[in-house]
């Protein structure tokens, strides 16, 4: 078999893997608190038939050797967690990190998760839970029933206003976390995130100490994805794999024209 057909075949899986990427970033561009990925490639292992420096006489040496590469693969996704664009949706709520940082969420099994998404409600019991499976926010936090209005200062304190009172009561203090490497969470769906041994352990604070975010209430933070920077790539992609399988045809064609020779 050709060694093209086979470069160009990992070319043809590169790119498909690429296109996924960006896909799955198209579709979640309006996702609340999404962050894009990008696929990172690198070039396979390559046949050294001549090595760089290798003697070619007595006295002189290869100024450069005969090496031929085996193709490309995908080797990992990467977030980017730049700061997605600023909606206002007047919701007491509607919780937004300005800045770094992620909100934290417990899941059923006890896990701590991570989110950007601040879409948060209230459940039966009155804990601010999130919008779609109801995991808590913590550290937990209860609305009392008589609650007239809820304040979420940008340190994270949370306060109501309860009927009959003529100043706010404070329930509860909202604090969220960073991580060393951010690239290296994992996204598990909805919205969440889970800390992994190259993420770093979770560094837990109040809002707007010690270089973390602060909260912005009635407003949320949209997905960072760039339409047109995500088509743009779509049409490379698309090109690439197009003349990946343009040199599977020449290949084929050669064949074909030795065979008919022979």
């Amino acid at each position: 078999m050709h060694p093209a057909l086979w470069i160009s075949k990992t070319g043809l899986d590169a790119q498909q893997t690429d296109t996924s990427v960006i896909s799955n970033n198209l579709a979640n561009a309006s996702t609340i608190g999404f962050k894009k990925s990008r696929a990172v490639f690198e070039d396979l292992l390559y046949q050294n038939i001549n090595q760089p420096g290798g003697r070619s006489s007595a006295d002189t040496e290869l100024p450069s050797g005969l090496m031929v590469g085996a193709g490309a693969k995908v080797v990992a996704t990467q977030k980017t967690f730049s700061q997605g664009n600023m909606i206002t949706t007047e919701n007491a709520m509607d919780l937004m990190i300005q800045g770094q940082g992620f909100f934290e969420v417990l899941l059923p099994d006890g896990t701590l998760s991570y989110t950007r998404n601040g879409q948060f409600t209230s459940d039966e019991n009155g804990r601010i839970v999130t919008p779609g499976a109801g995991y808590p926010l913590q550290p937990e936090i209860i609305i009392p029933q008589d609650a007239q209005s809820i304040t979420v200062s940008q340190e994270g304190e949370v306060s109501v206003r309860v009927r009959g009172q003529a100043e706010n009561q404070v329930i509860g203090q909202i604090t969220i976390s960073d991580f060393i490497n951010p690239t290296g969470l994992e996204p598990m769906g909805q919205n969440l995130y889970l800390e992994t041994a190259v993420s770093g352990a979770p560094v837990q604070g109040n809002p707007g100490v010690e270089g973390l975010g602060v909260i912005v209430q009635g407003s949320l933070e949209t997905s960072n994805v760039n339409v047109t920077e995500e088509l743009v790539n779509l049409i490379e992609t698309q090109r690439v794999y197009e003349m990946n399988s343009k040199v599977i045809s020449a290949v084929d064609q050669m064949m074909q024209n030795l065979n008919q020779q022979l």
